[in-house]
């Protein structure tokens, strides 16, 4: 779930100010890992390349369903966490 700020960002052509990197394990930096296993910073990068308004996910825990890469090949998510505290410090958390 993303916040309504979020979705005014998605409209213009939004640069992020900052990065850095996940230390912990959210829900958010979840959805970021699955947004940049796909190829996208975050949502507000995922909306701008593929003119969506909303992104598929699992009803029951929130996170990120199925994503569409740049060359059109999907990516399917499963409902649990997939990000594993290994990776969890290669998430990159971009602030607005």
């Amino acid at each position: 779930k993303m916040s309504e700020v979020s979705e005014a960002m998605t409209k213009a052509d939004i640069k992020p100010k900052s990065m850095h990197r996940a230390k912990t394990w959210s829900d958010d930096v979840e959805n970021l890992y699955r947004f940049q296993q796909a190829g996208y910073r975050d949502e507000v990068e995922y909306k701008q390349v593929k003119q969506v308004d909303a992104v598929e996910c699992w009803p029951e825990t929130g996170f990120v369903k199925k994503l569409q890469r740049r060359d059109n090949t999907f990516y399917y998510y499963n409902r649990q966490r997939e990000c594993e505290d290994k990776d969890v410090r290669k998430v990159k958390v971009y602030v607005y």
